[in-house]
Formats: structure tokens, C-alpha cells, sequence
């Protein structure tokens, strides 16, 4: 209670400091998927450009950090302008089992919805996505008349934080080579869109050579050229032109431009965050946003621009890195975990198929085999979850049960699962390694509640934000409401975090 009184007093005191900034002409959201925050103090040296303009500029977080299980790209992502913990707004992953349907989804996966754009397929949407977001909230509040966009690599990356009301979200194809959407949001593509794709604008990477790794001329171009800064230059390419053809911050409302950098992400993974590939693309990084953030000053002025950037998730160090490093880590057996709860249920039950999906940590068990044997649920998943727990660098198993009814309250690395939990679409066991301990056998990956997996930047750019380091404790959760606030709208419906008050006034 002391405590609480201490930060209300802190929080009044800052506040006093000065008032919200005026509302900008145009918000940019940009998250630079899996970066974490070391990189903007490990390389500073390399930084002239957009990262630099942020840096020197911006009112800067040091120490914000997620604070759900899983730390991955959707939802990240879905918490950047919802404010939404994965237990309000359903977005618990990036691909789950669902129950009802009998099959593994994705978060915007919609088969209610068609590709525009490319070649024929199946869409997405936001629809998974229970909780507004930020733009959808703006858009209510004019009646519309603001215009509000997504662009990314990653389909869910473009839609999720665009929002249920978005006037568009646009992804890159791998498969065609073309800037896609979906029937979601309108029929046929913006002739700008297609005048776009026409320039086939991954194209011009064939043949090329980043760090030694040379693009194949066809085939398998576009795909290939995810794991080099070519990715995030025709995504970039790509907002400028959404930037002139939609004349966003340009007609005297508010618009709203999410932008997320995917190839980040590619690096990381194959490289691991060590590697001269990561340093590399972290430096063409900071040119690219330098490159974007002039485009924005030329249309409609940087001072009528607000500019929030973070990142959806870190990374871990590659294994054999930690290794040589005399660091822990290692990578965790394939299959170990379906295997042991298979193994340990047919021991004590009989032998069954007793595992309906597993995806690596989390498993969810044959809930109808359950129910025809008469067995209580909540027994089963306790039974595989203690074999799992003698696996070897298993950390913590959480059953559906425990998270359920708030079992897993008991410090906060439960909390963090519990944030993460929603049950209609959790899974009946859910594993966590211990730190540095991964699933998969090349590369690295993230997705555990550790600091090199939740640590990541929150900076903010533009009038009436007061530049600086702030090294108080936040959450990316505070960007939605703070946003909200300055905006002057209602806070989507499902945010938890509070208003940066501290960083607002010159």
C-alpha cells in the first residue's frame, strides 16, 4: 500500500510537468521484429541514421520489458497497439491447435477471406484478435475519416496491429513476389498497389550479394531475400508509396501507419544475435528508418509526426556460441517433450494416442480418449507434467488446470503464463527450459520469459515529447494507452498498461 501511494505521488508529480503533446497529423508504429534492446547499445558506433535520430531525439525506455508467455512475433505485435495481455485478447501464439475446428490455425488465418493480389489462396484477418486496437480507436472517434494501414513482410505483423478497422494491411508474398491483402478489407487492390507489384520490386535483388550470401536469380528469390535487408528496403519502398498514395497526415485528420520490419527476425534466427549478419542488418536498419523518417518529413513534416518504435520479442544466443562462451544453453532432444507425455500417459492409462497437437513446448492432450476412459483431465495433465519436469532442463511446466484457476500465481514467471494463458485456445501443458536451452536443431529462436527473450525498445519522437533516457520499469502494454491518450480516444478495450506521463513536454 506504501508502495503504491509512493507511485501515485511519483506519477502526479510527473504529470505536472507537463501536458499530453498536441495530436500529431500522422502516427508511425514501427516495430523492428526481434531486436532486442542490447542492440541499440551495442552497436551505437554503427548508428548515423534513423536509430541515431531516435537516440539523440526520442525519449527513450531503457528497461521495457514483456511481461507474457510466449514472447512471440503475433503476439508481440497484437500487444503493440491493443495494450492487451494474450489472455484478454486471444492472440496466444503464432499458430495453436483449435478445438472446435480439429486443426492447427494461425493467428489471422480466416478461411472466410481470399488473397488480393497475388496468386489464388486463402486470406487472412484480424478476426482471431478479440480487443481493439489503437487506430480502430481513432477511427470511432472521427467516424472513420482517418485512414489507418499496416505493412510488413509477415502477414500478421501487417494486420494485427493495424486493427479490426484497418483501411488495409498489406504483406509480401513469397510465393508471387507482390504486396498481398485479403477480401477482408476490400475486393480488388488500389491501383497504386498494383502499379507497385508491377515494378516486381524484389527483383532487382537477383544476382545480389549481402555478407556473402549470394540471392539465386529465380525460384527461390523471394523467399531468399527475407533473411537480408532486401526485405525490410521493399517494405520501406513499400510505405513510401503507401505514404504519397493515401496522402496519410495530409488531410487534416489524424492517420495511423504500422509499419513492421521482418528481416530482422530472418537474420536472427538463421545467424543468431552474435553474428556479423545481425550487427550488419541492425546498421542497414538504422539507414533504411533515416531513408523512411526523410519520405516523412518531405510529405507532411516530422514535427507533425509521432513516431513510436519497438520491437515484438528478443532473441537467445545460438547454443554453440554460448558454448564456446563457457555460457549455459543447449539445444533441448527433437520430440522429447511429445514423446514424454505420450510414453508416461500409455504407461499409466494404457496405450493410446493420448496427444491430440504438440507444438515443441506446449501439448494438448486427446481431451476426447479422456473423456471415453472416464479419466479427470486435470489428473492426466498433472501425471505428464510432472514426467516433464524430470526431463532435463525443463524449467517450469504449466497445466491448463493451473492456469485455469490462477494456480500458477506464485511469482513471475506464473504470472507471466498466466498473462499468456487464454483458455479456449491454451494448451493442456506448456513447458518452459531453462535459460538459454532451446527447441530446434539449427539457428536460434525466442519465446521464453527471460530478459534476452522480453527486453526490447519503446521510443518515442515528436512534438510535445520530452527526449531522454528513462530508465524506470515499463511494458510495450503502455505504448496503446499513451497513444490513446495523446490522440485524445478511448483506450482499446483490452489494454493494461499505464500513460507515459513522465516523458511528455518539452
Amino acid at each position: 500500500m506504501v508502495m503504491r501511494k509512493i507511485l501515485a505521488l511519483i506519477l502526479m508529480a510527473v504529470s505536472l510537468l507537463g501536458a499530453a503533446p498536441k495530436k500529431p497529423k500522422l502516427v508511425v508504429a514501427i516495430v523492428i521484429d526481434q531486436f532486442r534492446y542490447d542492440y541499440l547499445t551495442r552497436y551505437r558506433s554503427d548508428y548515423h541514421g534513423g536509430f541515431d535520430l531516435l537516440l539523440t531525439k526520442g525519449a527513450r525506455f531503457t528497461n521495457a520489458r514483456y511481461q507474457h508467455f510466449p514472447t512471440v512475433t503475433a503476439v508481440g505485435h497484437s500487444i503493440f497497439l491493443s495494450g492487451a495481455m494474450p489472455a484478454l485478447s486471444g492472440i496466444v501464439a503464432n499458430t495453436w491447435y483449435d478445438r472446435e475446428a480439429g486443426m492447427q490455425v494461425s493467428s489471422v488465418s480466416d478461411p472466410e477471406t481470399t488473397l488480393v493480389g497475388g496468386l489464388p489462396g486463402v486470406g487472412s484477418s484480424p478476426r482471431r484478435m478479440l480487443v481493439d486496437t489503437v487506430g480502430d480507436e481513432l477511427k470511432i472517434a472521427d467516424d472513420s475519416q482517418s485512414r489507418v494501414i499496416g505493412i510488413s513482410l509477415k502477414d500478421r505483423a501487417a494486420i494485427l496491429p493495424a486493427g479490426h478497422m484497418a483501411n488495409a494491411a498489406y504483406w509480401f508474398d513469397s510465393k508471387s513476389g507482390k504486396f498481398v491483402s485479403s477480401t477482408y478489407y476490400f475486393a480488388e487492390a488500389p491501383a497504386w498497389v498494383k502499379e507497385a507489384n508491377a515494378t516486381r520490386p524484389a527483383d532487382r535483388y537477383a544476382g545480389q550479394t549481402w555478407l556473402g550470401h549470394q540471392m539465386p536469380q529465380a525460384g527461390q528469390l523471394y523467399s531468399a531475400i527475407e533473411a537480408t535487408p532486401y526485405g525490410n528496403e521493399i517494405v520501406e519502398d513499400f510505405a513510401e508509396r503507401a505514404l504519397a498514395a493515401e496522402q496519410l497526415g495530409q488531410r487534416g485528420v489524424t492517420d495511423l501507419l504500422a509499419v513492421s520490419f521482418s528481416s530482422n527476425d530472418y537474420v536472427g534466427h538463421a545467424y543468431g544475435p552474435d553474428s556479423p549478419e545481425a550487427r550488419a542488418i541492425s546498421a542497414a536498419t538504422d539507414e533504411l528508418l533515416g531513408k523512411f523518417f526523410s519520405a516523412l518529413d518531405r510529405a507532411v513534416g516530422l514535427d507533425n509526426v509521432l513516431v513510436v518504435l519497438t520491437a515484438d520479442h528478443g532473441v537467445a544466443p545460438v547454443p554453440e556460441v554460448n558454448a564456446a562462451r563457457h555460457m549455459p544453453g543447449g539445444r533441448m532432444p527433437d520430440g522429447v517433450i511429445a514423446k514424454t507425455v505420450q510414453d508416461t500417459l500409455s504407461k499409466k492409462y494404457g496405450k493410446f494416442d493420448w496427444i491430440t497437437a504438440s507444438l515443441e513446448s506446449v501439448v494438448y492432450l486427446n481431451r476426447e480418449l479422456i473423456a471415453v476412459r472416464k479419466l479427470d483431465l486435470a489428473e492426466v495433465e498433472r501425471t505428464a507434467a510432472e514426467a516433464l519436469r524430470n526431463v532435463p532442463h525443463v524449467f517450469r511446466v504449466f497445466t491448463g488446470a493451473q492456469l485455469a484457476t490462477g494456480e500458477a500465481l506464485e511469482d513471475s514467471v506464473g504470472r507471466m503464463a498466466m498473462n499468456g494463458y487464454f483458455p479456449r485456445r491454451g494448451a493442456d501443458l506448456e513447458v518452459l527450459t531453462d535459460p538459454y536451452w532451446i527447441f530446434g536443431s539449427t539457428g536460434t529462436t525466442h519465446g521464453l520469459p527471460f530478459g534476452y527473450d522480453t527486453h526490447v525498445p519503446v521510443i518515442f519522437l515528436g512534438s510535445g515529447i520530452r527526449a531522454g533516457e528513462y530508465d524506470n520499469n515499463i511494458t510495450p502494454n503502455d505504448i496503446a494507452p499513451t497513444l490513446a491518450t495523446i490522440l485524445r480516444v478511448e483506450t482499446p478495450s483490452g489494454a493494461v498498461g499505464r500513460v507515459l506521463v513522465e516523458m511528455f513536454g518539452q
